[in-house]
């Protein structure tokens, strides 16, 4: 009775290239819907309409950022903010030695 009408988070799963690629094609196919070939594949309508939507943009039919502009732009961000710490930790170095010295 402890989890009574508790239901627990799904672990994040992680699909491959190849099988994202698959489920798009299938989408795409038009024989069913997303959310029938979502059911059927026990994912989630979400995850597959995003993955439908992230290769609409890969092959230019639809505007936004594509894989590897998103990729990019996270691997900037990581470096943009471990930069920051860096100047962070630097700055609090020279205030520390600054004080030291006199």
């Amino acid at each position: 009775m402890e989890s009574m009408g508790k239901n627990k988070p799904r672990p994040r799963r992680s699909f491959t290239p190849e099988f994202k690629a698959e489920i798009v094609e299938l989408c795409r196919r038009g024989d069913r819907s997303v959310g029938q070939v979502a059911r059927d594949f026990e994912l989630t309508e979400t995850a597959v309409r995003s993955w439908v939507r992230q290769t609409e943009v890969d092959d230019g039919e639809r505007d936004g950022l594509t894989s590897s502009e998103r990729e990019e732009l996270a691997a900037l961000r990581r470096e943009n903010r471990r930069l920051r710490e860096d100047v962070d930790i630097l700055k609090r170095a020279t205030a520390f030695f600054a004080t030291e010295t006199r």
